[in-house]
This record gives C-alpha cells, structure tokens and sequence, in this order.
C-alpha cells in the first residue's frame, strides 16, 4: 500500500518525482524480503534474479507497477490522457 506522510508546519513539501511512490514501496518490499535479510544480497541483485521463492509476490507486482508507471511517461499519449492512476 502506498504510504502517505502527513507535512510538519514549517516544512516545504518535498518535490515528488513520477512514480516516487511506488518506487518506495518497491524499495520497502525488498529490503524486508528473504533475499535481503537472509541471502545478503543487494535489493537490484534479488530484482534481477527474476522470480525467485526468497522474493514475495506482492514485491513482483511492484515491480510490474512501477514498470507500468515509467512506461506511461514515456508513451505520448499520455501527454494528452495523462499518466496512468493519476
């Protein structure tokens, strides 16, 4: 799920990227998988190990989202749609 964080007084809302969110969670996701925390590996090594029983599900739809989410800024019509989930 993605994470919303309520901005302090004072503070300027940091800029977000596209797809920032979903990113995060994918981040979050990996760091808290088996591949990680057990194997040792690094969160690219365990993507790039493709479907692997150490990584969740839910981390491999994350990962299918934010490919999703990046391909929709670079699809043009998008400029006149908008991005997806927006």
């Amino acid at each position: 799920m993605p994470k919303y964080y309520p901005e302090e007084e004072g503070e300027e809302p940091k800029p977000k990227t596209a797809c920032s969110g979903i990113r995060e969670d994918l981040l979050d996701c990996l760091l808290k998988s088996d591949c990680v925390m057990k194997d040792g590996k690094t969160p690219r090594e365990c993507l790039q190990l493709g479907h692997h029983p150490s990584i969740p599900n839910k981390c491999h739809n994350l990962r299918t989202a934010f490919f999703e989410c990046k391909r929709s800024i670079l699809d043009m019509r998008s400029r006149f749609r908008g991005r997806k989930g927006y």
